[in-house]
């Protein structure tokens, strides 16, 4: 089973830190990696709520191999799907689950999983992620196990 680490988080979530380039990396020695992506005026972001950090897509070409990005605006995943064709990207707004680039079922916390499934945030709900591809979280750390 894959752990994703939800913006980079290992142990918890750190607002202070998420989505920033360097905790992306720490995270991604350990662990695949979601990462929020905005695309503006012809430049790329990483940030939750808004742009924030300013990158280039070697960047994202860098980690690519264990990397899913989580596009925050339709120009972000317009610009992944033609400039980064291989990269994992997905984009979606309330949706019970959306299919990513590699086909994998981004779903919602709480809802109902398969074995192509990535159970994202099942500590919001309590949800025992079985049978699923991967976990997406800020606590991989504690799902290494199951």
């Amino acid at each position: 089973m894959l752990l994703i680490a939800h913006r980079g988080n290992i142990n918890g979530p750190d607002q202070d830190k998420e989505n920033r380039p360097e905790y992306l990396l720490e995270a991604y020695n350990q662990f695949h990696v979601e990462a929020d992506i905005w695309y503006i005026d012809n430049k790329l972001y990483l940030g939750h709520d808004k742009p924030q950090y300013n990158i280039e897509i070697d960047f994202l070409n860098k980690i690519k191999d264990k990397l899913f990005c989580h596009c925050k605006n339709i120009d972000a995943l317009n610009y992944i799907l033609n400039s980064a064709p291989d990269m994992e990207c997905f984009f979606h707004d309330s949706d019970e689950c959306v299919l990513t680039s590699k086909n994998h079922i981004w779903t919602y916390p709480g809802k109902k999983l398969t074995v192509n499934s990535i159970c994202v945030m099942p500590e919001r709900v309590n949800q025992n992620p079985v049978l699923c591809f991967g976990v997406c979280t800020d606590y991989p750390s504690k799902f290494k196990n199951i």
